[in-house]
């Protein structure tokens, strides 16, 4: 374990840690952890802790420094209200907090997706003190719905390691997350017909799932500027009962026959492009 020391008005000193599970949550699924609390020269008031769920922040060591950029914020653990820590008293504040559905997902069957950095962000009030921890890394997996698709892709022979996450959202799609997360599928095959690299980005709920399919196009951020897309609804309750082996074969003969103004809004005009 390591502490960070943040130093209020005066000096006051105060050391913080935060230790998120070591188990990967799931979008919709809870993520636990501890942040450690203590006051090692006087008695402090501490006055609140925040946690916040972080995208594309840089990730440092314990103990050096905050950094210039502190990521995109997509969401908010609330940890603790008032407290206060007599003079070398250690507190252990845990915390429980419920992930939206469109959580970003940073590893899918166990392995870490390359460009999916998630990250989470402690802030503390107590006597002048307002800082934030380093980041501290969070790990998502894919929900079972998520790993039926892969899989099934990867059936298919397309296998994916790699994912971009951007700020915005999609076109007369529901989001409570303003980002969007595009997955690289890359063709095990050389030649043929269908597509050598496709993007997939899903848009999950508690029901199931919208999924998009294109061609990829992961240097384009915004989703008017990429190539057409074909939309699939998909129920979380039908894995283990749908093929998706055949669906998603399906998918990818499809979005070959995409062409411009094709599939799902590909120059729509609803898009917040922040």
């Amino acid at each position: 374990m390591v502490f960070k020391r943040l130093l209020g008005r005066g000096g006051i000193p105060l050391e913080i840690d935060t230790v998120v599970g070591s188990e990967p949550a799931r979008p919709g699924g809870l993520l636990t952890g501890e942040v450690v609390v203590r006051a090692p020269e006087r008695a402090v008031e501490v006055g609140s802790m925040t946690l916040r769920l972080t995208a594309n922040a840089p990730l440092f060591h314990k103990g050096d420094g905050d950094g210039e950029r502190k990521g995109d914020g997509f969401d908010y653990v609330g940890a603790s209200g008032y407290f206060s820590l007599r003079k070398g008293e250690e507190r252990r504040v845990p915390f429980r907090h419920r992930l939206k559905w469109e959580t970003p997902l940073s590893e899918i069957g166990g392995r870490e997706l390359k460009g999916a950095l998630l990250t989470l962000h402690t802030e503390v009030e107590a006597e002048g003190i307002k800082s934030q921890t380093d980041n501290d890394l969070v790990r998502v997996t894919g929900t079972p719905l998520h790993d039926a698709v892969f899989e099934a892709f990867a059936a298919a022979g397309y296998d994916c390691d790699t994912s971009r996450i951007v700020t915005g959202t999609i076109p007369r799609s529901e989001y409570h997350v303003h980002l969007v997360q595009g997955f690289l599928l890359t063709s095990r095959t050389d030649g043929g017909d269908r597509p050598g690299e496709l993007e997939v980005t899903f848009r999950p709920n508690a029901v199931g799932s919208e999924v998009f399919v294109r061609r990829a196009s992961l240097r384009d951020q915004y989703w008017k500027d990429k190539n057409p897309a074909l939309r699939c609804l998909v129920a979380h309750h039908d894995v283990g009962r749908v093929d998706f082996g055949a669906e998603v074969v399906r998918w990818i003969s499809e979005v070959d026959g995409l062409r411009d103004g094709d599939g799902w809004c590909p120059t729509g005009t609803d898009e917040d492009d922040s």
